[in-house]
């Protein structure tokens, strides 16, 4: 499933953990700051490129799995996932990797399988509750 470098023109075809939808995403370095830009039907979403070191770095630290918890913006994340991490005032930038007001969420669904695909980290896919943990 997944081609592509990462480009505009030829962007990584990802599915989310589960496996129920495909998206496509690509870096942005012209944007300030640089970003990834997330495709999803036709709902664009822009994460800030270095929550891709940043949540390696953090993963490495804790060692062990960790539930992934996907959220939109406008729900509350689980304490202690990836989600919550997303959007946490501890994390590297002091809050939401999100960049787009509103569509800011949904970080545990979209950014771990590009973790995997990097060969960073080791994603579960099951039909619901997956996991995430640093190579």
């Amino acid at each position: 499933m997944t081609q592509g470098n990462g480009t505009k023109e030829s962007p990584w075809q990802l599915k989310t953990p589960p496996g129920t939808s495909e998206y496509t995403l690509y870096r942005d370095e012209s944007h300030e700051p640089p970003v990834l830009v997330c495709t999803v039907g036709k709902t664009v979403l822009l994460y800030d490129l270095r929550c891709i070191e940043d949540l390696h770095t953090m993963l490495k630290k804790h060692g062990d799995w960790m539930e992934l918890g996907s959220a939109d913006e406008q729900k509350p994340a689980k304490e202690g996932t990836i989600e919550a991490w997303g959007r946490s005032e501890q994390n590297p930038v002091g809050g939401w990797y999100g960049l787009k007001k509103g569509l800011r969420g949904r970080f545990g669904m979209y950014i771990p399988p590009l973790m995997e695909v990097l060969g960073l980290a080791e994603v579960e896919h099951n039909p619901k509750g997956n996991r995430m943990r640093a190579l």
